[in-house]
């Protein structure tokens, strides 16, 4: 997946938003966790202060007693984590388990009880919960401060044992979550991936538009894609019909000035052959610029053509020429080599190759081609005298070859400029039968809809 993939930013943000809503909702739940702690250790300590309050006993003389203390264990334990205090009439009773410290009382507040933090016996943090009562003595009556306590390290123990089972929890919702996610980023740039793949159909040539089958928040842009097709269509067929229309204008005045050369070439001689050579000039840049004018109207509708059968009709005509008979004409092409363009530029492109073959080569004449991974290649050699560096520079400048056989001399020329404009490229060196060997190569096509 490539760094400016739309679903990869959307998985990552989606992911990053996942994690700090978790994170967030960690800290929550911790939070929650200290207050029920809180909440219910309170409660349980502030049961076991009215358990103390309602069996404290005050004697004659003032002295505090408690005929039965809770049987808790850990209030017999010295600095065991559970402490209680009775405190009044100047008197106090305290646990065993706060040895010789004693714990204070609860500042007063409007609850009752009262629950706060206290200093442990032993340097910790208690909570602890403070019950006033008055208890009845043979005398006045007498206050007392009944306060129990818990060290809290037993709720940290607690809150480490819940954060050790929320963590994992937290991190299997978030693969959940992320896994969800990307199913439903997926499952909603599912119309994109349908429009590559109807884009790609549209760029082959088995669709001629879109369909209007889209959601809504696409529809509109599918519709300015048909109507930038339709305007593409209609502007191809403006450009081919204004080349042909040039084509027939021109046809006439190069044929009246080919006659004019006919008619004073006894009276000028130099003179007719001035207007001759320039005629056969204008026909040859006519011809290669109305090539080039086909060239440039592949637009965004390609067609996959095969390049087997173009080749053999080609061949097949060829051979039938006085010249081609005595050449011996070999093709090895497979089945699925094609050419991404138009039949109409193949058969001019191949065309040209192989009449420039024909005219050349002294006895043999060989097409063939490969179909891989990374795309397509075409070639055609001859065994004739080839062509010289300096030769291949000026047709790549679009110069004419040679003037000494019959033609226009641009056909190479030509089809570089059909292949050009398909997305392939022609290179000129020599061919092992020792003429001339001209590569036609093109880049694999890739699939739109792909990854």
């Amino acid at each position: 997946m490539r760094r400016d993939s739309l679903r990869l930013r959307l998985g990552l943000a989606a992911a990053g938003l996942i994690a700090i809503a978790l994170a967030l909702a960690g800290i929550g739940l911790t939070v929650i966790l200290d207050r029920v702690l809180d909440a219910r250790t309170a409660d349980g300590l502030d049961r076991l202060a009215k358990l103390i309050a309602g069996q404290v006993t005050v004697e004659p003389g003032g002295t505090l007693g408690l005929p039965q203390a809770p049987p808790d264990p850990r209030f017999a334990t010295p600095y065991g984590g559970l402490y209680w205090q009775i405190e009044g009439g100047g008197h106090s009773l305290r646990s065993r388990s706060l040895w010789d410290r004693g714990l204070g009382s609860v500042a007063d507040t409007a609850q009752e009880p009262a629950i706060g933090d206290l200093d442990g016996p032993d340097g910790g943090r208690l909570i602890a919960v403070t019950r006033r009562v008055t208890v009845p003595a043979r005398g006045d009556p007498v206050a007392l401060a009944v306060t129990v306590a818990e060290d809290r390290r037993d709720l940290a123990q607690s809150r480490a044992t819940f954060l050790r089972l929320l963590v994992p929890s937290l991190v299997a919702l978030f693969a959940a979550l992320t896994l969800a996610m990307a199913l439903f980023v997926r499952r909603a740039l599912a119309p994109f991936r349908a429009l590559r793949a109807d884009l790609a159909a549209v760029h082959s040539g088995t669709r001629a538009r879109l369909p209007e089958t889209f959601p809504e928040e696409v529809r509109p842009l599918v519709s300015d894609l048909n109507r930038l097709l339709d305007a593409q269509e209609r502007d191809l067929e403006r450009a081919r019909t204004q080349a042909a229309d040039m084509a027939h204008g021109l046809k006439t005045p190069l044929a009246v000035l080919d006659a004019l050369a006919r008619r004073t070439d006894t009276s000028h001689p130099t003179l007719s052959q001035d207007i001759a050579e320039q005629a056969r000039a204008m026909a040859r840049q006519v011809e290669r610029t109305l090539a080039r004018a086909r060239a440039a109207t592949g637009g965004l509708r390609r067609r996959a053509c095969p390049v087997a059968p173009v080749a053999e009709r080609i061949t097949g005509a060829l051979k039938r020429l006085p010249d081609g008979e005595a050449l011996r004409w070999e093709s090895v092409l497979p089945e699925a080599l094609a050419f991404p363009g138009d039949e109409g530029d193949l058969t001019e492109i191949l065309g040209n190759l192989l009449d420039n073959a024909r005219k050349w080569a002294h006895r043999r004449i060989r097409v063939s081609g490969r179909a891989d991974g990374e795309g397509g290649r075409l070639v055609v050699e001859d065994d004739g005298p080839g062509m010289s560096e300096a030769a291949i520079a000026g047709i790549a400048r679009g110069r004419r070859w040679d003037e000494s056989r019959p033609g226009t001399g641009f056909g190479i020329a030509i089809a570089r400029d059909l292949a050009e404009a398909a997305g392939a490229g022609i290179h000129l060196d020599r061919s092992d039968l020792g003429g001339l060997r001209v590569t036609l190569v093109w880049p694999e096509r890739r699939d739109p809809s792909g990854p």
